[in-house]
């Protein structure tokens, strides 16, 4: 209010001030006398102050046109200019309209049209990264390969994009099946961009696939510096590859150096099984038993496994069935409660023909945990006992239909893999698989399978006979049933209790 009073007092005193000089000026006397072609003009005061002001609008204004004018030259001469800026904004606006009218098309799934969004951007923009980032994911949402790769080697030749075109390339011989290539790619954006956490994920798996255990350190180790892993993970993925390349390098047959990397594998992770029993079986082939039981009673502490019972039995492979029973006490002794302990000492004492001692191993096993190995073992003590025929074959027509137990599964996809690996033979990930009784159904035997026992007929002991023969429920069933006793397996191999 105070405020309004006050501009409304200042505006009428320059009202005043300026009527005060208007009037000045017409009482004065004299003025301007101005002579132009022999002609004489005399102005007043007010006029020749009139005429001054003109004057000065007048001049203002040719300035004006003048910089117009030059302007004009300037621009059609291609120069930059004001008029030129005007111009470009209008075109830039008519192109940033456009790509985010791209984006929210590609956005939408509309791929048509986000390329069409991204030509008509492309032509008002100068910007290639972001139009040709566009254009190319929407060459690839509307399946046109050839499109979406000829603009992401667009994208590889600009340094500030040519981390996303190596990508883009990469991602599309991932889809093609072509991972040679993909690898190659892949350690290209991981020289670009070594701290991109998907870049590392995608190069670990596939330099996995290549079994390029040397690299997959690398890139490791990268993941590790980045904060991308913890160190516990980072250092048993360091003991899975540690032990694959000890796979590799016994399987070329150079022992020694095979059985130092097992045995590093299982510094690194005395947890992992199978580095576990790779290592105890290096030991053993150097003649340290003692370091072989070490290592096999950390990892059973850890997770008793049918694997580190087979080489606790390879440490002393001649003994008696009774030496072996007392022998795998300092395993059994280890978690005694637990189902694989348990099942271990069933089949010792079955092998020692101890089969009271065996049923009291087994316990309610049979019933709770009635997986196809448990109810095997139940079918040997019941033979072992002089159980009828009836009854033998009763769990063992159980056993067929029964689940097989715990198996390697990998997390990722649950596929049931016979023997462990580092990489899933299914949906080829690194380090999925886990020890673990499968959700879906079963199709695939066990690395432990080799222990599940069946009864071999006729006066011979009990035998421990391989998972890989049991035929199928339907078949085997019907033969038990036309026979009086089911069919001898001459392939027993890998008995640990044996």
């Amino acid at each position: 209010m105070l405020w309004s009073l006050i501009k409304i007092l200042i505006f009428v005193a320059i009202i005043a001030l300026l009527a005060l000089g208007a009037g000045y000026l017409m009482e004065s006397q004299g003025g301007v006398q101005i002579t132009l072609a022999g002609t004489e003009y005399t102005l007043g005061p007010l006029q020749s102050v009139m005429a001054a002001v003109v004057l000065v609008v007048l001049v203002w204004l040719g300035l004006k046109l003048l910089s117009l004018l030059i302007a004009t030259l300037h621009f059609l001469n291609g120069d930059e200019t004001a008029l030129s800026r005007y111009f470009d904004r209008n075109r830039e606006k008519k192109g940033f309209e456009a790509l985010s009218e791209g984006l929210l098309a590609l956005a939408s799934g509309e791929a048509k049209q986000a390329m069409s969004k991204a030509a008509k951007a492309e032509k008002y923009l100068e910007k290639p990264g972001l139009t040709n980032l566009l254009t190319a994911q929407a060459a690839e949402m509307a399946g046109d390969t050839r499109k979406a790769t000829e603009t992401y080697k667009k994208l590889i030749q600009d340094e500030s994009t040519r981390f996303v075109g190596v990508r883009g390339i990469m991602k599309q011989k991932l889809s093609e099946g072509d991972t040679e290539t993909a690898r190659k790619l892949a350690e290209k954006a991981f020289q670009l961009k070594p701290r991109h956490e998907e870049t590392q994920d995608v190069l670990l798996k596939l330099q996995a696939q290549a079994r390029d255990w040397s690299g997959a350190r690398n890139t490791l180790n990268a993941k590790l510096k980045s904060g991308s892993l913890p160190r516990d993970v980072v250092t048993r993925r360091e003991a899975v590859l540690a032990l694959s390349e000890a796979q590799d390098v016994i399987a070329e047959g150079t022992t020694i150096e095979g059985q130092e990397q097992a045995i590093e594998a299982n510094r690194l992770s005395p947890d992992l099984v199978p580095a576990a029993a790779m290592a105890a079986r290096s030991y053993i082939a150097a003649d340290k038993p003692r370091k072989a039981i070490r290592v096999l009673k950390k990892a059973w502490e850890a997770q008793p496994h049918p694997d580190l019972a087979a080489a606790f039995a390879e440490i002393k492979p001649e003994e008696t069935a009774e030496e072996r029973v007392k022998r795998f006490t300092a395993l059994t002794n280890i978690q005694p409660q637990h189902p694989e302990t348990r099942l271990v000492r069933t089949e010792l004492n079955i092998v020692a023909e101890d089969f009271p001692e065996a049923r009291r191993a087994l316990g309610d096993l049979a019933e709770t945990a009635a997986d196809a190995r448990a109810l095997t073992l139940m079918a040997a003590i019941e033979r072992g006992e002089g159980a009828p025929d009836s009854v033998v074959q009763g769990w063992l027509t159980k056993a067929l239909s029964a689940p097989r137990g715990p198996q390697w599964v990998c997390e990722n996809c649950n596929h049931i893999h016979g023997v462990w690996a580092p990489v899933c033979e299914n949906c080829e990930s690194f380090d999925t698989l886990v020890w673990k009784t499968p959700q879906a159904p079963e199709i695939r035997n066990t690395t432990g399978a080799h222990l599940l026992p069946l009864i071999a007929s006729g006066p011979d002991p009990v035998e421990i006979i391989p998972d890989a023969e049991v035929l199928d429920v339907e078949s085997e069933a019907t033969d038990m049933e036309g026979d009086a006793e089911p069919e001898v397996n001459e392939t027993a191999q890998n008995k640990p209790a044996t």
